[in-house]
């Protein structure tokens, strides 16, 4: 007889750890694991800042899935369809070749891709955060703005390409402001005609603080981290338009600016819509052991999934990496026990607290709620991401090591097109399967 097939999309954290847990409780000969994803890695996607400032190797952002999930046959490719009738899934890979995989017990943690908002311009001219190579291309675009800043004769241009916006104050956007700004101070270092004031940070925000979604005794302390470094925070402020040349702001700015960079939150993967089942703000609908409503044998966790809060009743656990990770272990667990291996378990998690890297000495925390900022919240929140973090570990306390007691080396490798910039329209879709923090 043939083994029963399970089949996860997407290795993002929930899909990571579902295998993972798989690998662990199921026999050698129980099941056959497939993992369908676009790269042969998970992402961690938390570290992605100090990757685009220059703080770690991107290679340590990338868990290999080959060597962590040796039991797992990894099929490289974007799943495009999903057929609940014949249990057959779609895949196309880079070469635009499709393949169809058959499976007895489906896993969608495909998890989500850049929210756009119906906003003039976003989709041609700003640039997303979502992945390894958005990361090191926005590093390499900051640095060429910085020559080519130091180039201009026109100081109109000058100061607008020494202009910086990213769009949300949430974790991401938070966490990339900061470390954009020690990056671009690194590298003026060795600059004779543009200085640290010249360069221009600005963080915008529809929300009435920074970091809207997390304990409000956090916010405090970020935003002071950010002004005592010049960042032009702009709160209850949201985009107008987006151009080539500068961002409209709704009470009738303008902020002159080649780099707009847009990390307002993300939604479901368009997967979700295609399959034509109940979904709650824009979520695929699961009952508390993560099987799909209505479906059998069809599992979701993750940024996918509306998975019932249970400590919040009549509430949805939001999409963050903490809930990811331990949603997709519970999928794993409710598999294998589907499978005649242990018994199934419903989802139950509460948070335990956030950390928010704001570069250099400075970090805010809240570790079982009880609120850090500093020191205190920097060691905290490095403890809490080489404990999270899957494999690479010592490379990372390396990197960070490294930093302390070195400078950061500051170099362009060359990846900024001829136009300048890849846009959203380029990037979205191509749906990264992790989750926020």
């Amino acid at each position: 007889m043939t083994r029963p097939r399970v089949v996860v999309v997407g290795t993002g954290f929930a899909g990571y750890h579902c295998l993972r847990t798989l690998e662990r409780r199921l026999p050698v000969d129980a099941a056959e694991l497939i993992a369908v994803n676009p790269a042969d890695y998970m992402l961690y996607v938390p570290l992605l800042p100090e990757v685009a400032g220059g703080t770690l190797d991107p290679r340590r952002v990338a868990v290999p899935l080959r060597t962590k999930l040796p039991r797992t046959q990894v099929v490289l490719g974007n799943a495009t369809g999903v057929d609940l009738t014949d249990r057959t899934c779609t895949v196309v890979d880079v070469e635009a070749r499709s393949r169809t995989l058959d499976w007895d017990y489906l896993v969608l943690t495909v998890g989500g891709v850049t929210r756009l908002l119906s906003i003039p311009g976003v989709a041609e001219h700003a640039m997303g955060f979502k992945s390894v190579a958005e990361s090191i291309f926005l590093r390499d675009h900051v640095l060429r703005q910085l020559e080519l800043a130091e180039q201009a004769d026109d100081p109109a241009e000058r100061a607008a390409r020494a202009t910086f916006v990213v769009a949300g104050a949430g974790y991401t956007g938070t966490e990339l402001v900061a470390q954009g700004r020690l990056l671009t101070r690194q590298a003026l270092r060795h600059r004779d005609t543009l200085t640290e004031q010249d360069v221009r940070w600005v963080l915008i925000d529809i929300a009435p603080r920074v970091l809207p979604g997390l304990n409000e005794r956090l916010s405090g302390p970020a935003l002071r981290v950010l002004r005592d470094r010049n960042v032009d925070v702009r709160l209850e402020t949201s985009v107008a338009e987006v151009t080539d040349q500068c961002v409209r702001l709704k009470d009738g700015t303008e902020i002159p600016t080649r780099t707009v960079v847009w990390c307002v939150g993300v939604r479901p993967d368009p997967l979700v819509e295609a399959l034509d089942l109940p979904t709650e703000q824009g979520r695929l609908t699961v009952n508390s052991h993560l099987r799909v409503a209505g479906q059998h044998g069809v599992y979701a966790a993750g940024d996918v999934a509306a998975v019932p809060d249970a400590f919040h009743p009549g509430k949805l656990c939001p999409m963050t990496a903490q809930h990811a990770q331990r949603q997709g272990r519970v999928a794993g667990i409710n598999i294998a026990a589907a499978l005649g291996h242990g018994q199934h378990k419903a989802y139950r998690h509460r948070d335990l607290g956030f950390v928010v890297d704001l570069a250099g000495g400075q970090a805010v925390a809240d570790p079982l709620h009880v609120p850090l900022h500093g020191w205190p919240a920097k060691a905290i929140t490095r403890g809490y991401h080489l404990l999270a973090l899957p494999a690479n570990r010592l490379r990372v306390l390396t990197d960070w090591v490294t930093d302390v007691v070195a400078r950061r080396q500051v170099v362009q490798f060359g990846l900024v097109p001829p136009n300048g910039r890849v846009n959203l329209a380029e990037t979205d879709g191509v749906a990264q399967p992790s989750s926020t923090k």
